[in-house]
């Protein structure tokens, strides 16, 4: 592959490492300070304990469990997204035609799955102090939407150049 090739989809492609880079620190850090951050989360929730929870402890280990699930949604979401987004990326790369598309496409592609993964964390996060984890991901669904219809729809302008260059150009 040229440098000049894969010059079009850096963005994409810093974006795509970024999304990959978010999700291993994400995997190296709960295997470092797992029980440090559920403590954290728990903290978080304890704080409004009579105010959010009405002193009802089980709902508190709930939203916290269910955060717990949420962190580890981030991950998966960065390591799998930030991947497929690299993939993709280095696909249009070795494209011929279209170049101002392929740069949108792979900058929507790693900048959205940044996007979407880091959703999941901060949805994690604010949950406790919110009392529950539809209200996070309600209070930040400007981070997911942007995050999830950026994937989309550079996955489909991927899809169109694949099929417009394989199929549809005359050369």
């Amino acid at each position: 592959m040229k440098k000049e090739s894969i010059r079009v989809v850096k963005w994409g492609v810093i974006f795509s490492l970024a999304t990959l880079l978010f999700g291993f620190g994400l995997g190296m850090t709960f295997g470092i300070a797992e029980d440090g951050i559920k403590d954290s989360l728990h903290n978080s929730a304890t704080t409004v304990l009579e105010s959010v929870y009405n002193n009802d402890t089980s709902k508190v280990q709930q939203i916290v469990d269910k955060s717990w699930i949420y962190f580890k949604r981030a991950h998966l979401h960065a390591n799998g997204i930030g991947t497929t987004s690299l993939v993709v990326c280095l696909l249009l790369a070795g494209l011929m035609k279209n170049i101002g598309l392929r740069m949108i496409a792979s900058f929507l592609l790693g900048f959205g799955g940044l996007l979407y993964s880091s959703f999941w964390l901060f949805a994690g996060i604010k949950a406790p102090s919110l009392g529950s984890t539809g209200a996070a991901k309600e209070a930040l669904s400007f981070i997911a939407l942007p995050g999830a219809t950026f994937c989309a729809i550079g996955l489909l302008l991927a899809i169109y150049l694949v099929i417009d260059e394989l199929f549809l150009s005359k050369r």
